[in-house]
């Protein structure tokens, strides 16, 4: 639900209250691990519409969405998808 709201949000549209409401009553886990912008690694091809800018805006939207319902961030490493898998496996909490 935070991503509707976030997408909503993002494209300039209303936010219905139903959607704020799921977003608040049925959380996920408090720490979200955000994917950030990474430019070197950008391509816009028939699966990825979005033009950098947007990409870009995206991120920040989330940011944005995912802080305001309290959720703890953590930025995954912009390194090679092993190290990101270690980073998060490092991250568990038991």
């Amino acid at each position: 639900m935070p991503d509707i709201l976030g997408y909503l949000t993002l494209c300039d549209l209303p936010v219905p209250p139903h959607v704020t409401t799921a977003a608040k009553v049925a959380p996920y886990n408090a720490r979200v691990f955000l994917a950030p912008y990474w430019d070197e690694i950008f391509t816009q091809d028939s699966e990825r519409k979005q033009t950098r800018a947007e990409a870009e805006a995206t991120c920040a939207v989330m940011r944005e969405t995912y802080t305001a319902l309290g959720y703890q961030l953590t930025e995954l490493p912009r390194a090679n998808i092993a190290t990101r898998a270690d980073f998060v496996c490092a991250q568990r909490v038991n």
